[in-house]
Protein backbone atom coordinates (compact mmCIF):
# COMPACT_ATOMS: atom_id res chain seq x y z
CA UNK A 1 0.00 0.00 0.00
CA UNK A 2 3.05 2.30 0.04
CA UNK A 3 2.58 5.51 -1.93
CA UNK A 4 6.16 6.70 -1.76
CA UNK A 5 9.48 5.06 -1.07
CA UNK A 6 11.68 8.08 -1.76
CA UNK A 7 14.14 8.76 1.05
CA UNK A 8 17.26 10.66 1.92
CA UNK A 9 19.54 7.60 1.88
CA UNK A 10 22.07 9.06 4.34
CA UNK A 11 19.58 10.04 7.05
CA UNK A 12 17.26 7.07 6.44
CA UNK A 13 20.18 4.74 7.08
CA UNK A 14 20.54 6.37 10.50
CA UNK A 15 16.79 6.64 11.16
CA UNK A 16 16.16 6.85 14.89
CA UNK A 17 12.89 4.89 14.58
CA UNK A 18 14.26 2.12 12.37
CA UNK A 19 12.69 0.74 9.17
CA UNK A 20 9.24 1.83 8.00
CA UNK A 21 6.60 -0.66 9.20
CA UNK A 22 3.43 1.36 8.48
CA UNK A 23 1.08 0.12 5.77
CA UNK A 24 1.01 3.61 4.23
CA UNK A 25 3.77 6.00 3.22
CA UNK A 26 3.00 9.43 1.83
CA UNK A 27 4.43 11.60 -0.94
CA UNK A 28 6.75 13.58 1.32
CA UNK A 29 10.36 12.37 1.12
CA UNK A 30 11.27 10.28 4.16
CA UNK A 31 13.99 11.52 6.54
CA UNK A 32 14.83 14.45 4.30
CA UNK A 33 15.87 16.84 7.05
CA UNK A 34 16.29 14.83 10.23
CA UNK A 35 16.94 11.27 11.36
CA UNK A 36 14.37 11.82 14.11
CA UNK A 37 11.41 12.97 11.97
CA UNK A 38 10.45 10.82 8.99
CA UNK A 39 8.09 13.39 7.41
CA UNK A 40 8.66 16.91 8.69
CA UNK A 41 5.79 18.77 6.98
CA UNK A 42 3.26 15.99 7.55
CA UNK A 43 4.26 15.82 11.21
CA UNK A 44 4.27 19.50 12.16
CA UNK A 45 1.12 20.35 10.18
CA UNK A 46 -0.70 18.44 12.93
CA UNK A 47 0.08 21.27 15.34
CA UNK A 48 -2.73 23.14 13.57
CA UNK A 49 -5.14 20.32 14.45
CA UNK A 50 -3.99 20.26 18.06
CA UNK A 51 -4.28 24.05 18.31
CA UNK A 52 -7.90 24.09 17.10
CA UNK A 53 -8.76 21.23 19.44
CA UNK A 54 -7.29 23.09 22.41
CA UNK A 55 -9.19 26.22 21.39
CA UNK A 56 -12.44 24.23 21.27
CA UNK A 57 -11.72 22.60 24.62
CA UNK A 58 -11.06 26.02 26.16
CA UNK A 59 -14.50 27.13 24.98
CA UNK A 60 -16.10 24.13 26.64
CA UNK A 61 -14.41 24.96 29.93
CA UNK A 62 -14.95 28.74 29.77
CA UNK A 63 -18.63 28.46 28.83
CA UNK A 64 -19.19 25.56 31.26
CA UNK A 65 -20.62 23.27 28.59
CA UNK A 66 -21.57 19.68 29.52
CA UNK A 67 -18.55 17.30 29.73
CA UNK A 68 -19.51 15.42 26.55
CA UNK A 69 -18.26 18.35 24.46
CA UNK A 70 -14.91 18.54 26.21
CA UNK A 71 -14.50 14.80 25.55
CA UNK A 72 -15.10 15.45 21.84
CA UNK A 73 -12.40 18.11 21.66
CA UNK A 74 -9.99 15.93 23.66
CA UNK A 75 -10.50 13.21 21.06
CA UNK A 76 -9.90 15.76 18.30
CA UNK A 77 -6.57 16.66 19.92
CA UNK A 78 -5.70 12.96 20.28
CA UNK A 79 -6.09 12.50 16.53
CA UNK A 80 -3.58 15.32 15.93
CA UNK A 81 -1.10 13.90 18.44
CA UNK A 82 -1.43 10.41 16.98
CA UNK A 83 -1.00 11.70 13.44
CA UNK A 84 2.14 13.60 14.51
CA UNK A 85 3.61 10.39 15.91
CA UNK A 86 2.65 8.41 12.82
CA UNK A 87 4.29 10.77 10.34
CA UNK A 88 7.30 11.30 12.56
CA UNK A 89 8.04 7.57 12.88
CA UNK A 90 6.19 5.74 10.06
CA UNK A 91 5.77 2.82 12.46
CA UNK A 92 2.64 0.66 12.34
CA UNK A 93 2.06 1.14 16.07
CA UNK A 94 2.06 4.92 15.56
CA UNK A 95 -0.20 4.51 12.54
CA UNK A 96 -2.76 2.94 14.88
CA UNK A 97 -2.38 5.97 17.18
CA UNK A 98 -3.53 8.08 14.21
CA UNK A 99 -6.17 5.92 12.58
CA UNK A 100 -7.96 4.38 15.57
CA UNK A 101 -8.72 7.73 17.28
CA UNK A 102 -10.21 8.94 13.97
CA UNK A 103 -12.79 6.13 14.21
CA UNK A 104 -13.31 6.63 17.94
CA UNK A 105 -13.97 10.37 17.61
CA UNK A 106 -16.17 10.03 14.51
CA UNK A 107 -18.30 7.32 16.15
CA UNK A 108 -18.49 9.33 19.39
CA UNK A 109 -19.73 12.45 17.59
CA UNK A 110 -22.21 10.31 15.68
CA UNK A 111 -23.50 8.77 18.93
CA UNK A 112 -23.98 12.21 20.52
CA UNK A 113 -26.31 13.15 17.66
CA UNK A 114 -28.63 10.26 18.52
CA UNK A 115 -29.22 11.53 22.08
CA UNK A 116 -32.03 14.03 21.54
CA UNK A 117 -33.95 13.89 24.83
CA UNK A 118 -34.15 17.05 26.92
CA UNK A 119 -31.47 17.62 29.54
CA UNK A 120 -28.01 16.19 30.12
CA UNK A 121 -28.82 13.73 32.90
CA UNK A 122 -27.48 10.42 31.55
CA UNK A 123 -30.04 8.45 33.54
CA UNK A 124 -32.97 10.12 31.78
CA UNK A 125 -31.84 9.56 28.19
CA UNK A 126 -30.66 6.80 25.89
CA UNK A 127 -27.03 7.78 26.51
CA UNK A 128 -26.37 4.52 28.35
CA UNK A 129 -27.48 2.38 25.42
CA UNK A 130 -25.59 4.58 23.00
CA UNK A 131 -22.48 4.24 25.17
CA UNK A 132 -22.68 0.44 25.03
CA UNK A 133 -23.13 0.47 21.26
CA UNK A 134 -20.20 2.91 20.94
CA UNK A 135 -17.91 0.71 23.04
CA UNK A 136 -18.85 -2.56 21.31
CA UNK A 137 -18.46 -1.04 17.86
CA UNK A 138 -15.03 0.40 18.60
CA UNK A 139 -13.74 -2.78 20.28
CA UNK A 140 -14.84 -4.84 17.26
CA UNK A 141 -13.36 -2.35 14.82
CA UNK A 142 -10.05 -2.20 16.69
CA UNK A 143 -9.77 -6.00 16.70
CA UNK A 144 -10.76 -6.38 13.04
CA UNK A 145 -8.47 -3.60 11.82
CA UNK A 146 -5.48 -4.83 13.79
CA UNK A 147 -6.12 -8.30 12.36
CA UNK A 148 -6.35 -7.44 8.65
CA UNK A 149 -4.37 -4.14 8.60
CA UNK A 150 -6.03 -2.91 5.40
CA UNK A 151 -6.07 0.92 5.18
CA UNK A 152 -8.94 0.80 2.68
CA UNK A 153 -11.07 -0.88 5.36
CA UNK A 154 -10.28 1.95 7.79
CA UNK A 155 -11.05 4.60 5.19
CA UNK A 156 -14.37 2.96 4.25
CA UNK A 157 -15.54 2.73 7.88
CA UNK A 158 -14.50 6.33 8.54
CA UNK A 159 -16.37 7.48 5.42
CA UNK A 160 -19.54 5.66 6.55
CA UNK A 161 -19.34 7.34 9.97
CA UNK A 162 -18.88 10.77 8.40
CA UNK A 163 -21.82 10.22 6.03
CA UNK A 164 -23.98 9.00 8.91
CA UNK A 165 -23.12 12.15 10.88
CA UNK A 166 -23.96 14.32 7.86
CA UNK A 167 -27.31 12.65 7.19
CA UNK A 168 -28.19 12.64 10.89
CA UNK A 169 -27.48 16.38 11.12
CA UNK A 170 -29.64 17.08 8.06
CA UNK A 171 -32.42 14.91 9.49
CA UNK A 172 -32.42 16.71 12.85
CA UNK A 173 -32.57 20.10 11.15
CA UNK A 174 -35.63 18.99 9.17
CA UNK A 175 -37.38 16.75 11.70
CA UNK A 176 -40.69 18.30 12.75
CA UNK A 177 -40.49 17.86 16.51
CA UNK A 178 -36.75 18.49 16.78
CA UNK A 179 -36.55 21.44 14.40
CA UNK A 180 -39.39 23.20 16.25
CA UNK A 181 -37.07 23.57 19.24
CA UNK A 182 -34.78 25.79 17.16
CA UNK A 183 -35.32 29.23 15.68
CA UNK A 184 -34.92 29.63 11.93
CA UNK A 185 -31.77 31.72 12.45
CA UNK A 186 -30.27 28.95 14.58
CA UNK A 187 -31.06 26.29 11.98
CA UNK A 188 -29.41 28.46 9.33
CA UNK A 189 -26.31 28.99 11.47
CA UNK A 190 -25.99 25.27 12.18
CA UNK A 191 -26.46 24.33 8.52
CA UNK A 192 -23.89 26.94 7.47
CA UNK A 193 -21.31 25.83 10.05
CA UNK A 194 -21.69 22.11 9.36
CA UNK A 195 -21.96 22.58 5.59
CA UNK A 196 -18.84 24.73 5.45
CA UNK A 197 -16.98 22.21 7.58
CA UNK A 198 -18.06 19.25 5.44
CA UNK A 199 -17.11 21.07 2.23
CA UNK A 200 -13.69 22.00 3.64
CA UNK A 201 -13.17 18.40 4.78
CA UNK A 202 -14.13 17.11 1.32
CA UNK A 203 -11.75 19.57 -0.35
CA UNK A 204 -8.96 18.31 1.89
CA UNK A 205 -9.78 14.75 0.82
CA UNK A 206 -9.48 15.85 -2.82
CA UNK A 207 -6.05 17.39 -2.17
CA UNK A 208 -4.97 14.19 -0.37
CA UNK A 209 -5.90 12.07 -3.39
CA UNK A 210 -4.32 14.42 -5.91
CA UNK A 211 -1.13 14.29 -3.84
CA UNK A 212 -1.21 10.49 -4.03
CA UNK A 213 -2.02 10.20 -7.72
CA UNK A 214 0.43 12.83 -8.98
CA UNK A 215 3.18 12.23 -6.41
CA UNK A 216 5.99 11.79 -8.95
CA UNK A 217 5.09 15.04 -10.73
CA UNK A 218 4.70 16.96 -7.47
CA UNK A 219 8.04 15.63 -6.22
CA UNK A 220 9.74 17.06 -9.31
CA UNK A 221 8.01 20.40 -8.73
CA UNK A 222 9.29 20.44 -5.15
CA UNK A 223 12.82 19.84 -6.34
CA UNK A 224 12.50 22.64 -8.90
CA UNK A 225 11.08 25.13 -6.39
CA UNK A 226 13.38 24.17 -3.52
CA UNK A 227 12.82 24.38 0.22
CA UNK A 228 11.32 25.97 2.25
CA UNK A 229 8.91 27.10 -0.51
CA UNK A 230 8.37 23.46 -1.52
CA UNK A 231 6.64 22.80 1.80
CA UNK A 232 3.60 24.52 0.24
CA UNK A 233 3.37 21.60 -2.21
CA UNK A 234 3.03 18.96 0.50
CA UNK A 235 -0.53 17.86 -0.25
CA UNK A 236 -0.97 15.58 2.73
CA UNK A 237 -0.02 18.45 5.03
CA UNK A 238 -2.80 20.51 3.46
CA UNK A 239 -5.13 17.58 4.17
CA UNK A 240 -4.24 17.97 7.84
CA UNK A 241 -4.90 21.70 7.81
CA UNK A 242 -8.13 21.53 5.83
CA UNK A 243 -9.60 18.61 7.74
CA UNK A 244 -8.71 20.32 11.01
CA UNK A 245 -10.67 23.39 9.91
CA UNK A 246 -13.50 21.21 8.58
CA UNK A 247 -13.68 19.13 11.74
CA UNK A 248 -13.68 22.23 13.94
CA UNK A 249 -16.53 23.82 11.97
CA UNK A 250 -18.57 20.62 12.03
CA UNK A 251 -17.99 20.27 15.77
CA UNK A 252 -19.15 23.85 16.34
CA UNK A 253 -22.24 23.25 14.22
CA UNK A 254 -23.19 20.01 15.94
CA UNK A 255 -22.36 21.32 19.41
CA UNK A 256 -24.72 24.23 18.81
CA UNK A 257 -27.34 21.85 17.38
CA UNK A 258 -27.32 19.43 20.30
CA UNK A 259 -27.17 22.21 22.89
CA UNK A 260 -30.27 23.79 21.36
CA UNK A 261 -32.05 20.42 21.22
CA UNK A 262 -31.25 19.34 24.77
CA UNK A 263 -31.35 22.74 26.49
CA UNK A 264 -33.05 26.10 26.02
CA UNK A 265 -31.96 27.38 22.58
CA UNK A 266 -31.96 30.93 23.93
CA UNK A 267 -29.08 30.05 26.27
CA UNK A 268 -26.47 29.78 23.50
CA UNK A 269 -25.22 31.64 20.48
CA UNK A 270 -22.38 31.41 17.95
CA UNK A 271 -19.99 34.35 17.74
CA UNK A 272 -16.70 34.90 15.97
CA UNK A 273 -13.39 35.73 17.62
CA UNK A 274 -10.51 36.56 15.24
CA UNK A 275 -12.56 35.01 12.43
CA UNK A 276 -13.14 31.69 14.23
CA UNK A 277 -16.70 30.76 15.27
CA UNK A 278 -17.20 29.73 18.88
CA UNK A 279 -20.05 28.77 21.19
CA UNK A 280 -20.99 31.27 23.87
CA UNK A 281 -23.63 31.31 26.56
CA UNK A 282 -25.91 34.30 26.41
CA UNK A 283 -25.92 36.89 29.19
CA UNK A 284 -29.24 35.58 30.46
CA UNK A 285 -27.89 32.04 30.79
CA UNK A 286 -24.75 33.24 32.58
CA UNK A 287 -26.82 35.08 35.18
CA UNK A 288 -28.86 32.00 36.10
Amino acid sequence: MALNTTTNALLAGQAFWGPVTATLDWCEVNYQFSRYIAEVANSFSNLFTIGLAVYGAAQSVTEKLPPRYLVGYAGFALVGIGSFMFHATLLFEAQLMDELPMIYVASYCCAVLFDTSRGFDLRQSNAGQLGVIFMVFNVLFTWSYYTNRNPIYHQAVFAVLMLTTTFRTAYLLRHGEISKRLHQAQRSTIARMFGSGAATFAFGFLIWNLDNVFCSHITRWKQSVGWPAAFLLEGHSWWHVLTAIGTYLMLIGNTYLTLCIKDDPNNYTVTKVHGLPRIQRTDGAKKQ
